[in-house]
């Protein structure tokens, strides 16, 4: 007797999945820190804010950092899916391609050199370095011939020149570096409310930009001959795609500074559970990317309690050995 294949779990299955994961990783953030705060109190304290040293804690200190981590690491990841879609480079990344270093370097020169300069101005500054970086490392790479590995190279080596201009501008402006700490290792510890609101509009424009843009991102992916075929005008959408996904980098790295690879981890392991259709795999993208950085926060809290280990340093421990493992696969290929 022949027997039926076992159902296979619908795609779309996985979102209410990572749903609830995003979830379990926001609470484990309100609850988890220097001083716990029990969960069972954690959902009174939402509902019902009151006087309390605890009710300070999670709604002043956590929640807005809770949020941050959430929007920025759901835009990194999302970020790195499109820059892989659009270059058909399985390693493109924020970080590996220099945005941002070039972001990061930016946002240092505002706060050396113009420190009056208001909050929103930080995100169009990071928005120019990143798209300066990204333009030289594909500047670099095509002159030797842009293959994925070459590119991913090219970008490393620009984000290590913007790495070290940085650390020579925080040398010699060292008092007036002090402001942009967090834009040199990646941190979101002591992120505010009023942070939030400057980046928050920036971040939700872009993710929904992105979502409107998936049937671009579908064809761009098949290649520019295909893709041509189809009837799309590749060198507009091209253009189109590249820069939101560098407005996504750019603006989470005005809140939160670089924090590499996740741009790279989240997008291969979504589309592994998704397949190619960005429809499916760009959704499913966000809500991890913004699981990823708040689980690494939670754990960045935790390693050293009560001391904080900078996200950006935990995040580049993770994601370094799956880059090195990624470029040996794309080299053997290539």
């Amino acid at each position: 007797m022949v027997t039926a294949p076992p159902a296979r779990r619908p795609r779309w299955g996985w979102l209410p999945l990572a749903a609830g994961l995003v979830l379990a990783c926001v609470l484990a953030s309100l609850a988890l820190g220097a001083s716990d705060v029990p969960l069972r109190e954690v959902a009174a304290l939402l509902l019902a804010p009151d006087d309390s040293a605890e009710s300070l804690v999670v709604h002043t200190l956590r929640l807005p950092r809770t949020l941050v981590a959430l929007l920025a690491g759901a835009a990194l990841a999302v970020s790195g899916l499109m820059l892989q879609a659009v270059t058909r480079n399985p390693l493109a990344d924020p970080g590996i391609l220099g945005v941002e270093a070039g972001g990061a370097l930016a946002i240092l020169v505002m706060v050396v050199f113009f420190p009056a300069a208001p909050g929103w101005a930080f995100i169009p500054a990071a928005f120019a370095g990143g798209a300066l970086a990204a333009l030289a490392a594909y500047g670099v790479a095509r002159s030797v011939g842009a293959t994925p590995l070459r590119l991913a190279l090219a970008g490393v080596a620009i984000a290590s020149l913007a790495g070290a201009i940085t650390r020579g501008v925080q040398l010699l402006w060292e008092e007036r570096a002090q402001g942009a700490l967090f834009a040199l290792s990646g941190s979101v510890a002591g992120r505010s409310w009023e942070q939030l609101a400057q980046v928050s509009p920036w971040l939700l424009a872009g993710l929904g930009g992105a979502l409107l843009l998936t049937p671009r991102l579908n064809v761009l992916a098949l290649g520019e001959d295909v893709a041509r075929g189809l009837g799309a005008r590749t060198e507009r959408d091209s253009l189109l795609v590249t820069g939101l996904g560098v407005l996504l980098a750019a603006a989470a790295v005005s809140v939160v500074g670089p924090v590499g690879f996740v741009g790279l981890i989240v997008p291969h392991a979504a589309r592994a559970l998704m397949g190619p259709d960005h429809r499916l795999s760009l959704p499913l993208t966000a809500l991890l990317g913004g699981a990823f950085l708040v689980a690494a926060d939670v754990a960045a809290r935790l390693i050293d309690r009560p001391a904080e280990t900078p996200v950006g340093i935990l995040v580049a421990a993770t994601g370094a050995p799956f880059f090195v493992a990624l470029a040996r696969r794309v080299g053997r290929r290539g």
